[in-house]
């Protein structure tokens, strides 16, 4: 996840000559407006996902003895690894690490890799009364259906303590390997039938976290958060979910070149190759060279965030930009800031219009306007892993070259303005 503290220096040092860059058209029925870009890039964790189909398999569906379950995920210094996944001849158990988690990095930020069995224990979710394993009528294999079993009188998720089932590592044996710019690659082994108690393991949940768990509380009554579906019924949907909703990559938000127009394609034209003036600003944040080639006399930059001093990037959840602009019926508006986790992509307003068809300016949030584009100029890496994006690359223009064209990005992981940005626009008198 990114860091304030991370140095973006190489980015915006030469914003210091361009504080207040900012020329306005003069009219007589001029109205002025104030824009603002608010950076709402939240998240509380940066990896999640849902594993359901065994190594080597055709479609999803419990791993057996002698089958495995894989996840590929991302992960930063600092972060762990949770996962759950149902023990299937049991009414409502699965396993996970502890509150921790799997620790991915060590203490000078080297990737562990290998078996992590250890780290691994067998939870009771506290949410139905157990029956004997592999017995009971009201476990997954048996049961006439979801949910069946009765409530469990001690609502708590607990370790299992219990002579019907062996150790964990005669159960499951789990397997960390690091693939490099920090993508990790989990598998999960179900080993069960070399012991006394045989059983499936069923589809789950990973997650990548920095706090302590986000999947339950140790001595706690389970999280409404889908985890009794899991442990219950062996079905992460609802967990799953749960997760996505609160999983992306927390991008800072470059300074935005603007400019007031009446001609369209102002900044660019997609499916045509980026000027260098937005190779600039969507490779590493400076918006100069662009407004530079603007041949519009209404223009400018914010790149000084809302409360500061210097020119610098916006973090979530307060960092935010504004600008002042002044425009006439038959202006349009257009925008562009970096997502600087990222080799060339940016969001951009494209033409708006800041008149209605009856003359009257336009008002209220504007996000929806917005689109996140690729400058097809500069190879992609995974957003907020890659060695070659600004808050780790050692100097701009770092990266491979694509020589694309400009594209908006597809991926509906990123593509989503509302999960990144608000941008809102005020007439003033």
């Amino acid at each position: 996840m990114f860091k304030k503290s991370m140095s973006l220096s190489v980015l915006f040092g030469i914003l210091a000559l361009f504080i207040g860059l900012g020329v306005a058209s003069a009219h007589d029925s001029a109205q002025r407006f104030v824009v603002t870009v608010n950076n709402t890039a939240d998240f509380r964790f940066i990896d999640s996902g849902v594993f359901n189909t065994p190594v080597g398999a055709a479609e999803p569906g419990p791993a057996f003895p002698g089958e495995a379950y894989d996840w590929t995920f991302y992960a930063n210094p600092g972060d762990n690894l949770t996962f759950a996944t149902m023990f299937v001849q049991s009414n409502d158990w699965f396993f996970g690490p502890g509150l921790a988690g799997i620790p991915l990095y060590d203490a000078d930020g080297n990737p562990y890799t290998g078996d992590v069995t250890d780290y691994i224990y067998l939870w009771d979710a506290g949410t139905e009364v157990d029956q004997p394993v592999g017995e009971g009528p009201d476990q997954a294999p048996r049961q006439a259906g979801p949910d069946t079993g009765a409530s469990d009188r001690i609502k708590r998720v607990r370790l299992v303590r219990s002579n019907e089932v062996p150790a964990v590592n005669e159960l499951v044996q789990v397997e960390l390997a690091y693939n490099g710019d920090g993508q990790f690659h989990v598998t999960i082994h179900n080993i069960s039938g070399n012991s006394d108690v045989a059983t499936p393991l069923a589809p789950g949940v990973g997650v990548v976290h920095s706090d302590p768990s986000p999947l339950f509380r140790f001595r706690r009554a389970a999280l409404q958060n889908g985890l009794e579906e899991l442990a219950e019924d062996g079905d992460p949907s609802k967990l799953g979910a749960w997760l996505a909703a609160q999983t992306g990559v927390n991008t800072p938000l470059a300074p935005v070149a603007w400019t007031v127009h009446q001609e369209a394609n102002a900044l660019f034209t997609a499916g045509t190759a980026a000027s260098a003036g937005l190779e600039t600003l969507a490779e590493d944040g400076s918006p100069v060279a662009l407004v530079d080639e603007l041949v519009e006399a209404n223009k400018g930059a914010a790149a000084i965030p809302v409360g500061g001093t210097d020119p610098g990037p916006i973090f979530a959840p307060d960092g935010s930009y504004q600008f002042e602009i002044t425009a006439v019926p038959g202006d349009h508006i257009s925008l562009a800031t970096m997502f600087v986790q990222s080799n060339d992509w940016f969001f951009s307003v494209s033409n708006l219009p800041l008149f209605n068809a009856r003359g009257r300016a336009i008002h209220g949030h504007i996000t929806g306007y917005a689109t996140l584009y690729d400058a097809g100029t500069e190879v992609n890496e995974e957003p907020g892993f890659g060695p070659n994006q600004a808050p780790r690359q050692a100097g701009p223009n770092t990266g491979a070259d694509e020589n694309g064209v400009i594209h908006a990005v597809e991926d509906a992981t990123f593509n989503n303005p509302y999960n990144q940005l608000q941008i809102t626009i005020t007439p003033v008198n």
